[in-house]
């Protein structure tokens, strides 16, 4: 593994230290060291931590590209390249299998060169000559990053130009020497949430300290953001408030001059050229026509800022459908729906004046992602309705194909190969009853011969917030360590997630949080009804919103359950608010400062409701010291208060990775071979 420096500890971990009465490092050091030293010992631990990083290193990946002008980018990890390298090709060269990269930027050798556990953050490059990009880096997969000026011509950064230091910045190009900037420009420029307040526009070879104001958030905002359009025919500058994480205003920024966008605060408008798509999260009356919640709209730009709101809907939701997605190709808009959280894809195209649809021939028992290739900062581009399409399902491998609008035809560029033998393992969609009677629809991905005994070791996994949707995918991993061992794999599609839409997203928030609960509690109800397995066969994995259902539910519904994987989770709901990006998320859980909205809260919190003398199953929590989203601290507090109660918990911290809980492939592998070691351990021979 690369020798790089280890990461320090921030003020915030020494000064949950001291309220745990504990000297941090060596708090955090002892659990590792016992969680560790357990499950590495388990048989199960090393074939699962070498497949996860054979796969995860191999060679035969799909290279997954965005396009930039002449050439398609990729960032690849492999047992070489550790930390990654950005590279380049021609999409021609692309197509052959094994295409001639060139490389751009070596992440690894950058942090050697400059000692720095550097972290990939993505760059955002300026069109049409696609010269110059802002590359983000991260110090150890924290979400706060530096910003640097790259040279894509010399393939170096630019001695004196942009650069940002470390903060959770927000950026966007105007022109070669002008970009708007987010970051931190010292005391009151940061939200409660900790993003950017103010949006500054700031000009090349002038210090970022004589950067002009162009707008600002209030202080109880979620952050202020910029984008700009690079579209050779329509320009579009806009700026936006973001006052919780489903509400906006925006605004069109000419020159000095803010024009406010009007719209519903919850519904988005993405401009596109001379088109604008509009997305809803609920019932718009406008205009002597109600719009539903879910719906896409198109209008153009020009019609609605004169105030006329004349609309095509090109995708209206149903019982059983919602949005997944769409994006815009020359003279296309490509809609992902999914059906029964299966995907469908549309092509719409403007003929005389009025839209209309062809469904498009791919499969439909899977997920589908699209990405158009078409580049609008050129004057003609020849790759102006040429899209990629991805697809999987739990065990079909990956497919990357190259698909052209207005025809079912489409090349097969990269394939995964099969990671596992599926033969006569099993995919079924089921639906369980939920404590109000809702229907909650989840899936069952058998290995073969299984028998519905109530024996079988099963993993349920659920997230149900943000309206963020589980779809069926492909996975290697589980597939090799979990499906070909004979254990079942559950992907549950509770309420709080986004699959039927916002009103599915909206029936689990704020007072009604606990519908995810009891939605994921039927399903594991259910899947003990139908004998697919038993109480002391079942385990349950959650991250992050995922992380808060599992403690949740373990919590108050511990004799479901033997086994609990809580990753990266939100535990403490009294005081969620006040770590790092917490602030952000009141639109989702409400405020626990708030007596009323506390009451709720409090019911569910697991930290304050965990309690000595009840049975839980032995819980093992991860978490990373560099995740500067959800804070380390919810999982530390709440495995303290667990042992100090006499229970036996496993904790898990890495040093560095984020949010994501690993830097590397070394790092992600040992952090899964850990949780497969504990779930054959918790889970088999019960």
């Amino acid at each position: 593994m690369t020798d790089y420096p280890t990461s320090t500890l921030d003020d915030s971990f020494l000064w949950l230290g001291n309220v745990l009465g504990e000297k941090p490092l060596a708090w955090v050091r002892e659990r590792n060291s016992s969680s560790m030293t357990l499950l590495k010992a388990r048989p199960e631990f090393e074939p699962a931590r070498s497949k996860v990083l054979e796969i995860l290193n191999s060679k035969d990946k799909i290279p997954y590209i965005h396009r930039l002008g002449d050439h398609v980018y990729n960032f690849w990890m492999d047992e070489k390249n550790q930390r990654g390298l950005w590279r380049r090709t021609t999409l021609a060269d692309f197509k052959n299998p094994s295409p001639n990269w060139e490389k751009i930027l070596d992440i690894d050798a950058l942090g050697k060169a400059e000692k720095q556990s550097w972290v990939w953050g993505g760059a955002d490059c300026l069109g049409p000559n696609y010269q110059r990009c802002l590359v983000s880096l991260s110090p150890g997969g924290s979400d706060a990053m530096v910003v640097r000026e790259f040279d894509l011509t010399n393939k170096q950064f630019v001695a004196s130009g942009f650069t940002l230091a470390e903060a959770k910045s927000h950026t966007t190009w105007i022109d070669q020497d002008t970009l708007l900037v987010g970051t931190d420009f010292g005391p009151g420029s940061m939200t409660k949430s900790g993003y950017p307040r103010i949006i500054k526009r700031w000009t090349r070879g002038t210090p970022l300290a004589a950067a002009t104001q162009v707008f600002e958030a209030q202080d109880s905002d979620v952050r202020v953001y910029a984008s700009s359009s690079q579209a050779r025919d329509h320009k579009w500058v806009i700026v936006g408030r973001a006052m919780d994480f489903y509400n906006d205003e925006i605004f069109l920024l000419k020159g000095d001059q803010l024009i406010k966008i009007d719209k519903p605060t919850d519904a988005s408008f993405v401009p596109n050229r001379q088109w604008a798509a509009m997305t809803l999260r609920s019932d718009w009356s406008v205009g002597g026509t109600t719009y539903k919640a879910g719906s896409l709209l198109i209008t153009r730009v020009e019609d609605y800022l004169a105030g006329r709101r004349e609309f095509s809907v090109l995708f209206e939701p149903d019982a059983t459908t919602s949005l997944a997605g769409y994006d815009f190709s020359r003279n296309h808009v490509l809609v992902n729906t999914m059906d029964k959280v299966k995907s469908r894809l549309a092509e719409w195209t403007q003929v005389n004046g009025k839209w209309s649809s062809r469904v498009v021939n791919l499969p439909q028992n899977g997920e589908l992602s699209i990405g158009t290739l078409y580049d609008s900062s050129l004057e003609q581009d020849p790759l102006g309705d040429e899209y990629t399409i991805s697809y999987h399902d739990f065990l079909t491998p990956d497919a990357l194909m190259l698909g052209h609008a207005g025809s079912d035809e489409r090349q097969v560029l990269k394939q995964l190969p099969q990671r596992f033998d599926a033969t006569g393992m099993t995919v079924q969609q089921l639906f369980a009853k939920s404590k109000d009677g809702t229907a909650v629809p989840y899936f069952v991905v058998s290995p073969r011969g299984v028998k519905t005994d109530g024996t079988n070791p099963t993993l349920l996994y659920g997230y149900g917030g943000f309206e963020v949707s589980l779809q069926p995918f492909y996975s290697g991993s589980w597939g090799s360590n979990w499906l070909s061992k004979g254990g079942v794999f559950v992907v549950s599609n509770i309420r709080g997630g986004g699959e039927f839409g916002p009103t599915w997203h909206k029936s689990a928030i704020m007072d009604k949080k606990q519908n995810s609960y009891d939605d994921f509690a039927a399903v594991a109800e259910d899947l003990i009804a139908r004998k697919i397995t038993s109480p002391k066969h079942l385990g349950i994995m959650g991250g992050s919103n995922g992380g808060l259902l599992v403690g949740a539910t373990f919590v108050q519904r511990p004799e479901l359950f033997n086994a609990v994987v809580c990753q990266v989770p939100l535990l403490d709901m009294k005081r969620y608010h006040k770590l790092l990006a917490g602030n952000s998320w009141m639109a989702e859980y409400g405020n626990p400062d708030i007596a009323a909205e506390w009451e709720v809260i409090s019911r569910y919190s697991p930290y304050q409701n965990v309690k000595a003398g009840v049975k839980y199953p032995r819980v093992f929590f991860d978490t990373s010291t560099k995740d500067d989203r959800v804070h380390p601290a919810h999982a530390r507090k709440m495995v303290a208060r667990m042992q100090e109660q006499g229970h036996d918990v496993l904790y898990y911290e890495n040093i560095e990775g984020g949010h994501g809980g690993a830097a590397d492939n070394a790092q992600r592998a040992t952090w899964m071979g850990l949780e497969f070691a504990y779930l054959w351990m918790q889970l088999v021979n019960k």
